[in-house]
């Protein structure tokens, strides 16, 4: 097999998601180089993470890997992913797949004529994520039709809901929602800890999906929730013979008694000299069960990685054998464009205030 290779578009704070990555799995990795515009951030990064970087997209391109990872901000997304898809080089970008309607409808152009990109939609492989939704799958509940999901934003928790409803990329639906504001106490940012106390008005979206299928999603997002201690994820799943709310599972057996397990995640803590207050330490999934029947489990291994960087690291490997055809494509442009149109059409919702009706013809027109 050798190692996948592959490159980075980018020096943010999401691109470093990908150098501890290749870090973490170098018998499975190599990161060939990290393209960034100017010198001064190149020596930067090369200095900090012990990685080669460039200023050169043609050196770049001459490594010919298996997939270019593109991590620049959302706006330019789309178009830096065009311009590697150009230079045919298989992407791996990252969300949202673009941000205005005219953009999804040229990156689907690209996918029909043969180019290959892959969102990094990484939700759907996050191990909690995995391992409900082969519960759900396993029909334990019974055919699903309707959730409450406060979990992840926008593209991230629509990718959900379709994942847990069992809706198609090119099903129609309609929106409708609102935007609060709520005094909280700040805890966690991506670089920060705060513990003097401090209050401010945090905005939380509420909204209503209605799929024409007849399934539902009620989606419920506050600005805190992805890293706040005091602002938990949760979901609720319901189906015809049960229902599940966030490790725990209610349902009926063969007899129609009712019974109620949980769903056990074991643990595995490493620690690290990472600055950021956010991954100081890593809970690393190393095994998800319920009822004696496990639902996952590392398929390489523990890493000392994170359920976000297990997710993704998932995605990568996944891409590269898309790149050499040896699988499908793990998360598909329709499935992206879906969650990015979702989103926009969301945001008409609330900023509106009126119900709105989607339309998926018009990103194929």
């Amino acid at each position: 097999m050798g190692k996948y290779h592959f490159i980075i578009i980018g020096a943010g704070w999401r691109a470093l998601y990908y150098v501890r990555i290749a870090k973490a799995m170098p018998d499975i990795f190599c990161l060939d180089a990290v393209y960034c515009r100017t010198q001064e951030k190149a020596d930067k990064i090369a200095r900090e993470y012990q990685i080669h970087t460039t200023t050169s997209k043609e050196e770049c391109a001459a490594y010919k890997p298996d997939f270019a990872v593109i991590a620049v901000n959302k706006a330019e997304i789309c178009n830096v992913a065009v311009e590697w898809m150009d230079r045919g080089i298989t992407v791996l970008s990252e969300t949202p797949a673009a941000l205005d309607i005219e953009a999804l409808k040229k990156l689907y152009g690209y996918y029909k004529v043969g180019k290959k990109q892959v969102v990094a939609e990484q939700y759907r492989e996050y191990p909690s994520n995995k391992a409900a939704l082969r519960l759900i799958g396993s029909g334990i509940i019974g055919d699903v039709s309707c959730m409450n999901i406060s979990l992840a934003h926008e593209y991230h928790g629509v990718s959900l809901m379709r994942a847990y409803l069992g809706i198609r990329p090119d099903e129609n639906f309609t929106v409708s929602g609102k935007m609060y504001e709520f005094p909280t106490t700040e805890t966690l940012t991506r670089y920060e800890q705060f513990t003097d106390g401090r209050i401010a008005n945090k905005k939380r979206c509420v909204a209503a999906f209605e799929y024409d299928c007849g399934k539902t999603a009620w989606y419920d997002f506050d600005s805190e929730q992805y890293r706040s201690p005091i602002r938990k994820n949760t979901v609720k799943v319901q189906g015809i013979r049960g229902e599940m709310i966030d490790d725990r599972i209610y349902y009926l057996d063969k007899n129609n008694k009712g019974q109620a397990d949980q769903i056990i995640t074991g643990f595995h803590i490493t620690r690290t000299d990472n600055p950021n207050p956010n991954l100081s330490e890593i809970y690393e999934v190393e095994k998800i069960s319920c009822a004696g029947k496990v639902l996952y489990e590392p398929q390489w291994g523990l890493r000392g990685l994170s359920e976000d960087e297990t997710a993704v690291a998932t995605l990568m490997i996944k891409t590269a054998l898309y790149n050499r055809d040896e699988a499908p494509a793990p998360y598909s442009v329709e499935d992206a464009i879906a969650d990015a149109y979702t989103a926009i059409l969301l945001k008409e919702a609330v900023k509106t205030g009126k119900c709105i009706r989607s339309d998926m013809k018009r990103i194929k027109e």
